[in-house]
């Protein structure tokens, strides 16, 4: 067999792996396109455009060729948000400009940088955010309203549950059969996901959860809410008119955009680390993945669609199934293409309910409440910090709980890596005193450095050590420097070794590379 026949083989071999894996994402996407959609408070169609931009266009350009885009649940919180504050149309405006933001982000090369993000950040926005979607979703399955905050939708899941659980004539919905057929789809994805033979483990149990309420919505004809889809998916698409364009200007705008754009950047960058270690295959170029999805949510925002973003949850089953190239994303984009083009009646079929119940499992999933244990191995500040996160969220907003997050994070590593520890000894034969410098000494140990040189007698004789000192800057080398005048003035005497002492410094340690011509410029 001759190389060209090998290669063709090959191909043909990865194109059916690829044909298998696209089914099962878009099995797995189409509910959860369409339940982020209702969940962010914007029409289920919405959802499904962004889910085919994600896989067509996402899929083609993208840095990660087995991560799979569309909409994400962690940002229905902040879409939600901009929507009841903003309408639809602003939020046009507001992921159109992310999208610019995300490109130019990739044109100046900062991809890897979003990876710069505390696990315990992560985790309690990753929680936050499960506690939101879990409250506002319980309201949606029992074909109920969502309140209005977060706050507001948690202290009122105990009157929600008791709408769900008892029938109530005083009432004209029907909460109680709506949250039946939400629990019968939680039931079912929980128990095929445990008893699934494994002949059939590759249907995803979201899609049987949803199949099976259908069907038992269906056959007993309950009174409850359904998707409403229209025939003409494209009745939907709203191009931005030049009035709504001039919202890129409005600070309020910019503002929403920047947020969207970093937590949408943060979920991508992190979700394609995931895939990387899901596969053996090309790993991620994560400027070209960060341009990809600028230029994806540059078409949902003129189209009028949600955000996009690269998830873990339909990347791991495009892995799982056996994908082996960008091609199984753009088949799974075509895939949802035709289904909602010729298939949107099947579409009308589906309980809204079941869809809220598939985002409260989801939501429920994204609490992981035994990553608190895993985070106290590396001490109870990052369980500090994750539970910050997290409340913060739930109090406030997304982007508030982030930065606070990311804040307490800094202050952390300030205090960890930039303490420096002064101890002195006393000789009481020949009276000599030794001070001890330990840590790394910078700008941020002047006070503690000063106060250690402040407390040595006038007269004494100081031996100064930093055998056990790390790093020292420029600001702790001129204290000492001028303290060691002062004090030699007063007929003190000070032992230090200052070519040993500067050369720790970073200064002289990149003194003998040869230095770029700025560097020479500054210096």
């Amino acid at each position: 067999m001759g190389p060209e026949t090998r290669t063709s083989s090959s191909r043909w071999v990865n194109l059916r792996h690829d044909a298998f894996a696209s089914v099962v994402v878009f099995l797995v996407a189409l509910p959860l396109c369409m339940g982020i959609a209702v969940a962010s408070g914007a029409p289920p169609a919405a959802g499904i455009i962004t889910g085919i931009i994600g896989g067509l266009i996402v899929g083609a350009l993208a840095g990660s060729p087995l991560q799979v885009s569309g909409p994400a649940a962690g940002l229905t919180v902040i879409v939600y948000e901009i929507i009841q504050e903003h309408g639809m149309e602003k939020l046009a405006i507001v992921v159109l400009l992310a999208g610019i933001i995300q490109m130019k982000w990739a044109w100046l090369q900062l991809g890897q940088w979003f990876r710069a993000v505390s696990p315990a950040v992560v985790h309690g926005m990753l929680a936050g955010i499960g506690v939101l979607i879990f409250a506002s979703q319980f309201h949606i399955m029992i074909d109920d309203t969502p309140r209005g905050s977060g706050l507001a939708n948690l202290l009122t899941l105990p009157s929600a549950f008791w709408k769900g659980l008892v029938a109530d004539d005083a009432t004209p919905l029907n909460h109680h059969l709506a949250g039946r057929i939400g629990l019968l789809t939680i039931v079912t994805i929980m128990l095929w996901n445990l008893y699934a033979p494994r002949m059939l483990k590759a249907i995803p149990s979201v899609l049987i959860g949803v199949v099976l309420a259908t069907a038992a919505a269906m056959s007993l004809d309950l009174d409850i809410a359904h998707v409403k889809v229209r025939d003409n998916l494209l009745t939907i698409v709203q191009l931005p008119s030049l009035h709504s364009l001039q919202f890129l200007m409005d600070p309020a705008i910019i503002g929403e955009a920047l947020a969207l754009a970093l937590i949408a950047s943060v979920e991508t960058l992190l979700s394609a680390t995931a895939v990387d270690q899901l596969h053996t295959g090309p790993r991620t170029r994560y400027n070209k993945e960060l341009f990809a999805q600028g230029a994806g949510n540059v078409l949902c925002g003129l189209l009028g669609a949600l955000p996009v973003t690269g998830v873990i949850v339909r990347s791991a089953a495009n892995v799982e199934a056996g994908a082996r190239s960008r091609a199984a994303t753009l088949l799974h984009g075509g895939w949802l293409l035709l289904f909602v083009f010729f298939l949107p009646a099947i579409l009308r079929m589906i309980p809204t309910a079941a869809l809220g119940a598939v985002l409260v499992f989801t939501g429920y999933k994204l609490m992981n409440v035994g990553v608190v244990k895993e985070l106290k191995r590396y001490g109870r500040s990052e369980v500090l910090i994750y539970g910050a996160t997290l409340c913060t969220i739930v109090a406030t907003n997304l982007l508030t709980g982030v930065l606070i997050g990311i804040g307490l994070a800094m202050a952390k590593l300030l205090y960890t890596t930039q303490n420096l520890e002064t101890h002195f000894e006393h000789d009481p034969e020949n009276g000599k005193l030794t001070l001890n410098l330990m840590g790394i000494g910078t700008f941020v140990s002047l006070p503690r450095l000063a106060t250690a040189l402040e407390g040595v007698p006038p007269l004494a004789d100081l031996q100064i050590q930093f055998t056990s000192l790390r790093h020292i800057d420029h600001a702790c080398l001129n204290l000492l420097e001028s303290w060691q005048k002062l004090h030699e003035a007063t007929g003190g005497q000070v032992h230090l070794d200052w070519d040993k002492l500067r050369g720790i410094s970073y200064h002289v340690r990149k003194g003998p590379r040869n230095a770029t011509w700025w560097q020479k410029w500054l210096e």
